[in-house]
């Protein structure tokens, strides 16, 4: 078997409790509560000290919303997109990571996007694409823009480097690079899994979600992680899009001792590789 045929699942019918294990991230870190909770409190003390500007739309939908902190001299900028598996969370959970970017001199929007199953995923990569129209429209300056997201939001990032350029509403080389943190990308298994009752996934509906097999359209360079404590699953599905998508992804970090949580936390730690990595997307100079 090929290296790239051993990244992907067997042929054949897949047992769902083995799905259900590799997939459920909240089942296999019991703590999650209490890191939402420090994601939470962080992110609503960063919302009163951190200039920026809040909730502002980009669609109809109540959900159709950003927030923008400013940094710098506005040229750099992060747009990150939140996990949850399609169906939860929100950008208010998110904040936090702005101050160590804004502290770079990065300014950093955060989107929030419609759930399922009030829709499906291809219309929640529709509201990513408005999403980044309406921040590239908010931040002209911006001159290098990097696509960051986390599980959900690493999905996103991935279909938005396989958008054509028509579907942007700015010129997407502004786009300098983008970082998918322990995202989806093979949904093959998705219809076995729970979360699928709000999913609503189908084989068909599935496999049209695929992006490993996809061309990107942007020529970005990528950086890929993925916590090194995560399931093989996860482990997998990076690995994947690091070796299909070579050599525009840049590197690909699987980061000890990190779950499918706490692997947001190498995004905005000084020294760690993930966050040195977004960072170098940036380039150097004005």
């Amino acid at each position: 078997m090929s290296e790239p045929d051993a990244l992907l699942l067997p042929t054949g019918p897949l047992d769902p409790a083995w799905v259900e294990r590799e997939y459920n991230n909240r089942e296999r870190v019991p703590e999650h509560p209490a890191l939402f909770a420090r994601w939470e409190r962080d992110s609503a003390f960063v919302r009163e000290t951190l200039p920026g500007s809040l909730d502002l739309p980009y669609g109809p939908h109540p959900r159709h919303r950003f927030d923008f902190f400013p940094a710098g001299d506005g040229t750099r900028l992060l747009v990150f997109f939140h996990g949850g598996y399609w169906r939860g969370l929100d950008k208010r959970f998110f904040s936090w990571l702005a101050p160590s970017y804004a502290a770079a001199g990065v300014s950093v929007a955060v989107a929030n996007y419609r759930l399922c199953p009030e829709v499906r995923i291809p219309a929640i990569v529709e509201d990513a694409t408005a999403a980044l129209n309406a921040i590239a429209a908010h931040a002209p300056s911006a001159r290098r823009i990097v696509l960051s997201g986390h599980s959900a939001g690493g999905q996103l990032v991935g279909a938005l480097f396989t958008q054509g350029a028509d579907r942007f509403a700015f010129d997407s080389a502004r786009i300098a690079g983008g970082v998918p943190v322990s995202g989806v990308f093979d949904f093959r298994a998705i219809p076995l899994f729970s979360s699928n009752a709000e999913l609503k996934l189908d084989a068909d509906s599935a496999r049209a979600l695929d992006l490993y097999d996809r061309t990107p359209v942007l020529e970005a360079p990528l950086v890929v992680a993925v916590g090194g404590a995560e399931s093989g699953e996860f482990l997998r599905q990076s690995r994947l899009l690091a070796n299909r998508w070579k050599p525009q992804v840049r590197s690909l970090l699987e980061l000890p001792t990190l779950d499918h949580f706490t692997v947001l936390d190498a995004m905005v730690e000084r020294g760690q590789p993930l966050y040195e990595a977004t960072l170098g997307l940036f380039g150097r100079g004005p």
